[in-house]
């Protein structure tokens, strides 16, 4: 009997089939459309990385480059003006002091109180020198019997000496006791009336009109007498300034001295009042530099009738100085200090030019060059102490404020 053997190798039914199949057309478009999101999304990421790095660059680089503000030197006309501090004082300022001693009995102004020329201020109590005063009236009584005496006495001795009944000696000694007794009496008038004007000064009088700007004493202090020069404990009373016109000192720089002449007009101006300018004339200077600050004292009258000014106020005189030539002229802050000299920068072609420059006149403000520039540089105001020659800037063309 023999055995069939089947050697069929067919792959049993329960394996899997490892065939390829082919895709359907919809499944391929859609892998296909995911990929180039894919692609797309790596190369926006890629450009958006390079983009950030050039617009950060070029921040950089613009950063890099300052801003400046420029300004045109201006041509100044034939005259021009320069600006000064200076201190107005009061035309006349008086301490008031007592000229005899006793204790104040009363005062009837106080500061700020205007005054008329010989107005009662205040009035002194002077018990001592009235006690004083009433022996040397005694005394001159006294003074004056005597002398009546003494020239009667004389006139009787000269009329015996005419009958030979006394002697030449007798005479001349009761003609010159009557003599004696004349000058005890002139004495004693003089020290009374010296005591009698002591008694006047009890009361205080205005001596000009004004105003009162100091009260140092009260009802009941002590006075001495005299003056701050002959006491050291006399205080002053009052002290009284004429303020109709006043008196405007001004240090005027070397450079201007030729300049400023007596009688000329100068105009004043406050920061109280802004806008607002007060007329001056120059009264007169000092004639000569002082070696100290190189500068010319000159004394400006200003009306002050209206009592807009007051003593003591800060004010700005302003000068008119004559030019020989036109000038230009820059702000102050536009000036540079340096080791090479005064100069300024100019910005020429988007770059920094430091020029040297000479200054004619300097207005405070403002300065006058009289070589180095011209009316159509460009110069930078407030320049940096970094700026370089050659440095590449960038001009505002809109700046926030004036110059």
């Amino acid at each position: 009997m023999s055995t069939d053997y089947n050697t069929d190798t067919t792959t049993p039914s329960h394996q899997p089939d490892t065939t390829p199949r082919h895709l359907s057309p919809g499944v391929r478009l859609f892998a296909i459309i995911v990929a180039v999101l894919v692609l797309l999304g790596i190369a926006y990421r890629i450009f958006g990385h390079f983009a950030d790095e050039h617009a950060l660059e070029s921040a950089t680089r613009a950063g890099e480059v300052p801003i400046v503000r420029v300004v045109h030197p201006t041509i100044t006309g034939a005259t021009s003006e320069i600006e000064l501090p200076g201190n107005t004082q009061a035309y006349d300022d008086t301490p008031i002091y007592a000229r005899t001693s006793g204790y104040l009995k009363q005062w009837f102004v106080d500061i700020g109180a205007h005054v008329t020329k010989g107005q009662l201020m205040a009035t002194i109590e002077t018990p001592e020198l009235d006690e004083q005063l009433q022996v040397a009236r005694a005394d001159l009584k006294s003074a004056q019997a005597d002398l009546n005496l003494a020239n009667t006495t004389s006139e009787r001795y000269q009329n015996l000496l005419k009958l030979d009944s006394v002697s030449k000696q007798e005479t001349d000694v009761a003609v010159s006791g009557a003599a004696a007794k004349r000058a005890a009496m002139e004495a004693a008038q003089a020290n009374v009336r010296r005591l009698e004007q002591l008694q006047s000064f009890e009361k205080i009088y205005a001596p000009y009109s004004g105003i009162v700007t100091q009260r140092n004493t009260d009802i009941g202090d002590l006075i001495d007498s005299g003056s701050s020069a002959t006491s050291s404990t006399a205080k002053e009373l009052f002290r009284i300034a004429s303020v109709n016109e006043l008196r405007v000192f001004v240090a005027v720089p070397e450079v201007y001295a030729p300049d400023i002449h007596n009688s000329d007009t100068a105009s004043l101006t406050l920061d109280e009042y802004p806008g607002q300018t007060f007329l001056g004339t120059v009264a007169r200077n000092s004639g000569a530099i002082d070696s100290n600050s190189r500068t010319l004292n000159v004394e400006v009258d200003v009306n002050n009738s209206e009592g807009k000014l007051l003593p003591g106020a800060y004010v700005f005189v302003h000068f008119k100085i004559p030019q020989q030539s036109r000038e230009l002229s820059i702000p102050s802050n536009a000036l540079l200090f340096r080791s090479q000299g005064l100069q300024v920068g100019i910005v020429r072609n988007g770059q920094v030019h430091l020029q040297n420059v000479t200054i004619g006149k300097d207005n405070g403000r403002s300065v006058e060059i009289s070589n180095g520039l011209t009316a159509d540089d460009q110069v930078i105001l407030d320049p940096s102490d970094s700026l370089a020659e050659g440095q590449s800037v960038q001009v505002n063309d809109h700046p926030s404020g004036g110059q």
